[in-house]
């Protein structure tokens, strides 16, 4: 079956941002993320899940444990598992990405109590 924004479902999360599962499945989770100028998600960490995150468009600043990237259009950086790390978009546009789980992030997500905003 061919799946997209159209057909996937549809959730909001954080403070005006979108999410659409893609794959769900126990062993892989992806899903295309939308974030709106300006807005941030807690940071976290998940015991299991390595992710990656790969931009589509926009720009996307992506913290891992105290190191930023910037992240363009067609880059990507990977997280392992137990690394905190947290997403913002500092830019004027919307940044659309990619994020992909292997084993599924869901009910592995532990917030970091500290801020390094």
């Amino acid at each position: 079956m061919i799946i997209g924004r159209e057909t996937a479902p549809h959730y909001t999360w954080g403070d005006r941002c979108d999410g659409w599962p893609l794959v769900q499945g126990e062993d892989l989770l992806v899903v295309e993320e939308r974030m709106p100028p300006g807005t941030a998600e807690t940071r976290h960490y998940h015991v299991h899940a390595r992710q990656f995150f790969y931009v589509l468009s926009g720009a996307l600043s992506l913290e891992v444990d105290g190191q930023t990237y910037e992240l363009l259009s067609h880059k990507g950086v990977e997280v392992a598992a137990r690394k905190p790390h947290q997403v913002r978009n500092n830019s004027e546009n919307d940044v659309v990405f990619l994020v992909v789980s292997s084993p599924t992030s869901r009910c592995d997500r532990h917030d970091v109590l500290e801020d390094r905003a």
